[in-house]
């Protein structure tokens, strides 16, 4: 794989400027990272609820503590509820989590990078959007649909924390919705898909 097309996709990735005042203005912001909640030693699952149908994700709580915290304390939070998948590239992944829909927007704080894990990037994996700098995720996330994810593997630096394990057809429903082409690769979907819901199961 070519040097541009790796830069591509990284750039398809970055937040820019993820929880910044202005991106979130007039949106719900938390005023710190949320504290350990979740049991490690435990297992975790997230059931979504989306405008193009239903899918399960298993947490990797184990590997990604503090992410899988973060995403279970916001999903129960509500903070989820009706945010829009707000960047799709078919061979690649679509993206959500943005409170503003913008590609922009955040909690209003930033959590630790957790890499170094066994996972790979591949269809149905989820991992944390950033900035493009370290420790620069907040609350977006992508799920891989497509064979280009798995050039991520050359340069991990997005926390894996799920894995889809149900409903695979939903995540690539929305993967293939039609998209406006800006040339900035934001691929913004014509229509609004939404997150309704995302119920937390613990075990």
């Amino acid at each position: 794989m070519g040097v541009l097309l790796l830069s591509i996709l990284l750039l398809a990735l970055a937040t820019a400027g993820c929880g910044s005042k202005n991106a979130n203005a007039g949106v719900k912001q938390l005023s710190k990272m949320p504290e350990m909640e979740i049991d490690p030693n435990k297992t975790y699952s997230a059931e979504f609820h989306t405008s193009k149908g239903d899918f399960s994700i298993d947490l990797f709580a184990s590997d990604a503590p503090t992410t899988v915290n973060n995403f279970v304390y916001l999903a129960k939070q509500k903070f989820y509820d009706g945010v829009l998948f707000h960047r799709i590239i078919e061979s690649f992944m679509i993206q959500t989590g943005d409170p503003t829909g913008t590609g922009s927007g955040g909690p209003g704080y930033n959590i630790p990078d957790e890499l170094g894990s066994d996972h790979k990037y591949g269809l149905g994996t989820v991992a944390m959007a950033n900035s493009g700098s370290p420790d620069s995720g907040g609350s977006q996330f992508f799920i891989c649909t497509g064979p280009d994810c798995a050039n991520l593997n050359l340069q991990p630096n997005y926390t894996i924390f799920g894995q889809v394990t149900e409903g695979m057809e939903a995540v690539l429903a929305i993967a293939k919705s039609p998209i406006i082409e800006d040339g900035e690769y934001n691929s913004k979907p014509k229509e609004k898909i939404t997150i309704n819901s995302i119920d937390i199961k613990e075990k």
